[in-house]
């Protein structure tokens, strides 16, 4: 009899994970791999920031905090919803995280019951549809047309939801596609969301700083205040402070469901690192003049990638609007055959041939609910993009009808 709960078998490891890790084993062992798998930033963490985390040590900042978050961070949060978004939180309505990750998990854990549904939008971030499973809900998937830039329409909203609808995740700009909702196109749906009062929306704005081509950022509870209180609105330090292993994510929202999540996290990980909190509140209260700069030179590495893959033979890049993801269609080169005689099959065959002939580790698109596609984070320097995108095009030219 085996030890481990049957609840696992209702999920995987994370895809994305599994690619750095491969990639990582690879270039250990000498070979020269380009990982484009990973949604990491290639900055450092500002020095403003890491000099306040240095202050809290030296000041003796080291010990137990509230479960939920120390009350200067959840005062920054706050003052951060209103600057920004619009929103106004006491901080009863904060709770503090290890990590964005943490927050929806918790949410998750805190409200679903056996039969609960969770529409997803697809393409979607690999981890939601696992969190629903290990909470014994139901992750109702629904497609977001590539033809419309991979966003969930209205219409298909309102199909989706039933009687058993809980939550709508909402991911915009979007892991793994790089989709922002225009406040129109956000308006759209929650006018759909209105009509439906047993519907929540958590709301994962992790990438709200990394958006292109003036387009201004739109939160489900800003755009329509009527969805304010049934509303989780999730962000997090990791993406634009680049922050990533400090472990800080927020979310602001009704107070009841507040109070669960903190309950939830004081019966696993208690408090985040206190350290990372007071580094999070200077992230919040500090300059945010490096912002700009940095999402500018996103978008130039963007353009650079969706101009060569779309110069791939086979590949299709539609150019997204935000984060630092691109999400191309590798349906060209399904059916072609590798220089070692293997037919090409799937986008996990394609993303496995990249890997083995060019030393390009990127994510298979099945990993995130929508084939034959792939994605490639482009959070790493100038150079090492310019050199995956020219092996890209010479292993897409080496397939033979």
């Amino acid at each position: 009899m085996s030890i481990l709960a049957t609840r696992l078998s209702r999920i995987k490891p994370s895809p994305t994970i599994a690619v750095t890790t491969k990639a990582r084993e690879l270039q250990a062992a000498g070979r020269d791999v380009i990982g484009l798998g990973a949604g990491e930033p290639d900055f450092d963490t500002p020095d403003n920031i890491k000099a306040a985390a240095m202050r809290a040590i030296e000041s003796g900042d080291t010990k137990y905090t509230a479960v939920d978050g120390t009350p200067a961070l959840k005062k920054a949060i706050c003052a951060k919803f209103a600057r920004e978004n619009g929103l106004t939180y006491t901080p009863d309505q904060i709770t503090v995280g290890n990590g964005g990750k943490q927050v929806l998990f918790n949410a998750l854990l805190a409200t679903l019951n056996p039969g609960d549904e969770v529409i997803i939008p697809a393409p979607y971030w690999v981890s939601y549809p696992d969190m629903v499973q290990l909470a014994e809900g139901t992750p109702v998937a629904v497609e977001g047309p590539a033809d419309k830039g991979f966003k969930l329409q209205p219409e298909d909203l309102e199909k989706a939801i039933t009687p058993k609808t809980k939550w709508l995740i909402l991911n915009s700009p979007s892991n793994p596609t790089g989709a922002a909702y225009s406040w129109d196109e956000m308006k759209a749906l929650t006018d759909v969301l209105v009509r439906h009062p047993h519907v929540w929306i958590m709301s994962d704005d992790m990438y709200e700083h990394l958006l292109y081509d003036g387009l201004t950022f739109a939160t489900p509870a800003q755009v329509e205040p009527k969805l304010y209180d049934r509303t989780l609105t999730v962000n997090g330090v990791s993406k634009a402070y680049a922050m990533t292993g400090w472990r800080i994510g927020y979310a602001g929202g009704p107070k009841e469901l507040i109070k669960a999540i903190a309950m939830m996290q004081s019966q696993s990980t208690s408090n985040p690192s206190s350290i990372s909190q007071a580094a999070a509140v200077e992230a919040l209260n500090g300059t945010q003049e490096f912002l700009k700069p940095r999402a500018e030179a996103f978008r130039e590495r963007r353009d650079l990638v969706v101009s060569m893959l779309n110069q791939s033979k086979g590949i299709h890049c539609h150019k997204p609007e935000g984060a630092f993801y691109v999400y191309p269609s590798c349906a060209g080169t399904i059916g072609k055959t590798t220089p070692e005689g293997k037919v090409i099959e799937t986008d996990e065959d394609f993303v496995t041939y990249l890997l083995e002939a060019e030393g390009v580790a990127v994510v298979q698109g099945s990993a995130f609910g929508l084939a034959p596609f792939f994605r490639i984070s482009y959070a790493t320097s100038t150079e090492a993009l310019e050199e995956a995108c020219r092996r890209i095009q010479r292993a897409c030219a080496n397939l033979r009808d």
